[in-house]
């Protein structure tokens, strides 16, 4: 893949949640060509509403990109995530949704819409869904019960054994397979391994975007377990599920926290069962992955990962090594 001269380095982020949005905030401020690749599974709350009612993919999580990449972002975000309390229709929906919905009844397609929306609020990067519609996910339990619904998955409370999507030939949205094809570096996670991360890599037209890419693929996981989801998972088991589930390695780098988290934020978690996730040295040998150890998290009543400091992992990643060994 060759670059002309003076052209930014091309940085392709996949996932969904908080995770995704938080480490947009830091890699907005890099000099770099930046994408970030969206789930569309959500179908709990406001999104599950509007994507029912206006046969639209859900915009919560794209509505969280956008005011993560937003020039103006605090004034946006007190805007776009404004939660109605009062009203029969409108309690539950935050501001940012309608808008997303009513941009896509404006433009007749939620691609058209987010585009749209980017160029309104100054996005810094392009945001893409990861199909341009709804995705349910299916998820087959350990005991062989088998559960409909991203919202419903982690209430299961039980051990997820595979995660499959409806339907079962979505079609990747052809801007994010280019995008991922084309980029110097994909960054994979952090977020919910089996609602936010897999999601998107279970899409085919994704999956094989990066698998043919020549870009370094980087992983970085989770600080804590999500009760429902990936409970008592360490990083290996992180990264197993993913291969299983994708046939072969992608990743050539993986960032683990070994940050000593302080026990009454522990504490906190431990009442909604949730704890660290642990990196024991050498149990990634197997993988042939380098292991990027550092203090990921910041603590503000609950844990959060380091825009900041995860930025700068990424781009000493980028200005390395960039291309697969």
């Amino acid at each position: 893949m060759n670059r002309a001269k003076g052209q930014k380095k091309r940085v392709v982020a996949i996932g969904g949640g908080t995770g995704l949005s938080t480490i947009l905030r830091g890699l907005k401020k890099a000099d770099i060509d930046l994408t970030a690749i969206v789930t569309v599974a959500d179908d709990g709350g406001s999104s599950g509403i509007l994507r029912e009612e206006m046969k639209m993919p859900p915009p919560g999580d794209i509505r969280n990109v956008l005011v993560a990449l937003a020039e103006r972002e605090p004034l946006l975000q007190q805007i776009f995530q404004h939660r109605f309390k009062n009203g029969n229709h409108l309690a539950g929906h935050s501001l940012g949704n309608l808008i997303i919905a009513a941009m896509q009844e404006i433009t007749g397609d939620f691609v058209t819409a987010v585009k749209t929306l980017s160029r309104v609020f100054a996005v810094r990067g392009t945001v893409l869904p990861a199909a341009n519609q709804s995705i349910r996910l299916r998820a087959e339990m350990a005991d062989g019960t088998v559960v409909i619904g991203e919202s419903k998955i982690p209430k299961a409370k039980k051990k997820i054994a595979r995660l499959s999507l409806i339907p079962e030939d979505i079609e990747a949205l052809p801007e994010a397979v280019e995008a991922v094809e084309q980029a110097d570096l994909i960054v994979i996670g952090p977020g919910s391994l089996y609602t936010s991360v897999l999601p998107n890599l279970l899409v085919p037209g994704i999956q094989e975007g990066i698998k043919n890419s020549q870009a370094q693929v980087i992983y970085i996981c989770n600080v804590m377990t999500q009760p429902g989801e990936t409970d008592g998972y360490t990083v290996e088991d992180h990264i197993s599920a993913i291969y299983e589930h994708i046939g072969q390695p992608i990743f050539h780098k993986v960032v683990v926290n070994v940050g000593h988290i302080p026990p009454a934020v522990l504490k906190k978690y431990e009442q909604e069962q949730a704890y660290p996730v642990v990196y024991q040295p050498g149990s990634l040998d197997a993988f042939n992955i380098e292991v990027i150890e550092d203090c990921l998290f910041m603590v503000n009543d609950y844990l959060r990962h380091d825009a900041q400091k995860v930025t700068e992992i990424v781009l000493r990643c980028l200005h390395g090594s960039s291309r697969k060994r």
